[in-house]
């Protein structure tokens, strides 16, 4: 039902270079309405194309075009009314947020990604800004050595053919990866010949050669419309991804504050339209960081949830076998303990009752390890201690366990009294420690033996 909009984008730029080189002067028709018109219908192809493609890439390739495109509303409006001079700035700004937008959508326009990361989005903006704004202060005073236009003007006239170069990076890089496949190349193709069309302008304006409503006009949107038909050729199977690399970021941070700091030794040296790209990007940079310390402590904090029991605060059983896989060397022993008369206590009293004997339990446990042990609760009322030590230190500890249990818990006024079965498995080297701790614990649960050794019931 949509398909005819994978056509419409090209079909009205057809009729609007045909007008363009047919009709002479300016139109509002021509030059404002259908001109406007190509990139409105090219975000339409995008976001009614094929479900395959990513999300994040439909989103942020149609914010892209948006920006762009209101750039281009104010300029096309400015050439047929008069505008507040702010106009202007405003349009040049909405072409600069083109650039951080599409960085996003190039790796994601090739291959299904995950859900957008703030990181990969601040990575984009600190990029497009960081390196384009120093680019830009390195030349600036190169390519407009006589002041042909005010500075403004002169800023962003360079801003965007380096933003450019930043893209066609990209997009060759992308290109390469996916080798040379159709969609990688129709994206590229796009991507080149937007900038080209930034260059064909830096050129003509430096000679004083630039008229609205050329058919130059049209380059930009010739680039717009092959990366909204690439929305719509197939996927590439190849899983390869492209991203912007860590170095680059690295690089735009690093050399912002050395703009700052020559700004300030020198003044006057640098305009304001490369003073404030340049703090944005320390003040992005500074988001980053903290979403990425923030990350890196709640990454922190899953692993250590993950790995401990939450009733009592002790390693759980993913823990203890994590530790029994580096055990093999060490001289010590594994006990595996499990309470007696602990259900009926669950089910006179209620489980609330019974949290609190297990947390009592796991107190008196751990107060009476040497320094070094590792308790871990398992699962209900079952308990595991790795201890190092040799056999009659490790078999000493299991009856101090053991004796933790002799006198009674005191629970809400009501007087507890449970008792521990403890298999005690030294470490011989073998790998069925657990296997062999767990049937001595058995033992002497059936047997109602506080401590069992598994050299007394189990042969391998």
């Amino acid at each position: 039902m949509y398909r005819f909009l994978r056509w419409l984008p090209f079909a009205l730029l057809f009729i609007h270079a045909v007008l363009t080189l047919v009709l002479v002067g300016d139109n509002v028709i021509v030059d404002l309405i259908l001109y406007n018109l190509i990139w409105i219908s090219a975000i339409a192809a995008i976001t009614q194309s094929p479900l395959s493609n990513d999300p994040v890439a439909i989103s942020t390739t149609s914010i892209a075009i948006g920006f762009w495109g209101i750039g281009s509303l104010v300029n096309s409006f400015a050439d047929f009314t008069t505008l507040p001079p702010q106009a202007t700035f405003i349009a040049q700004c909405s072409y600069a947020l083109f650039y951080p937008f599409l960085l996003i959508a190039i790796p994601r326009t090739l291959s299904r990604g995950r859900k957008l990361n703030p990181i990969e989005l601040l990575d984009s903006f600190i990029f497009a800004l960081g390196i384009s704004a120093v680019a830009t202060a390195l030349f600036l005073s190169r390519v407009f050595p006589d002041s042909i236009m005010d500075l403004q003007d002169q800023f962003f006239a360079l801003l965007f053919p380096v933003s450019d170069l930043l893209l066609i990076t990209i997009a060759l890089l992308a290109l390469i990866t996916h080798k040379v496949h159709r969609r990688a190349f129709l994206l590229f193709a796009g991507v080149f010949l937007f900038g080209i069309a930034d260059f064909l302008y830096l050129w003509l304006v430096i000679n004083n050669k630039y008229v609205f409503g050329q058919i130059v006009d049209d380059g930009w949107l010739l680039g717009i419309t092959l990366i909204a038909a690439t929305f719509w050729t197939t996927h590439n199977k190849s899983e390869g991804e492209v991203a912007i690399h860590p170095v680059f970021i690295a690089l735009s941070i690093f050399i912002s504050p050395t703009l700052l700091a020559l700004s300030a030794l020198k003044p006057g040296l640098f305009s304001m339209y490369i003073l404030v790209p340049t703090i944005a990007t320390l003040f992005l940079a500074f988001i980053r960081m903290t979403i990425v310390i923030r990350q890196a402590r709640n990454l922190g904090e899953e692993k250590v949830l993950a790995r401990t029991d939450e009733l009592t605060g002790l390693p759980n059983r993913r823990r203890l076998v994590a530790e029994l896989a580096t055990y093999s060397k060490t001289e010590g022993a594994l006990l595996l303990l499990d309470l007696n008369e602990f259900k009926p206590v669950n089910d006179q009293y209620g489980h609330e009752f019974g949290d609190v004997i297990l947390q009592q339990v796991s107190q008196r446990f751990s107060r009476s390890l040497p320094t070094g042990s590792v308790l871990a609760r398992l699962g209900g009322d079952e308990f595991g201690v790795l201890i190092n030590g040799n056999y009659e230190e490790t078999l000493e500890a299991a009856y101090a366990l053991q004796a933790t249990l002799s006198y009674p818990f005191i629970v809400k006024g009501t007087s507890i009294s449970i008792g521990v079965s403890i298999g005690h498995a030294h470490n011989d080297g073998e790998s069925n420690l657990l296997e062999r701790a767990d049937a001595a614990m058995y033992e002497a649960k059936r047997n109602k033996v506080g401590v069992i050794q598994a050299s007394q019931v189990y042969r391998p």
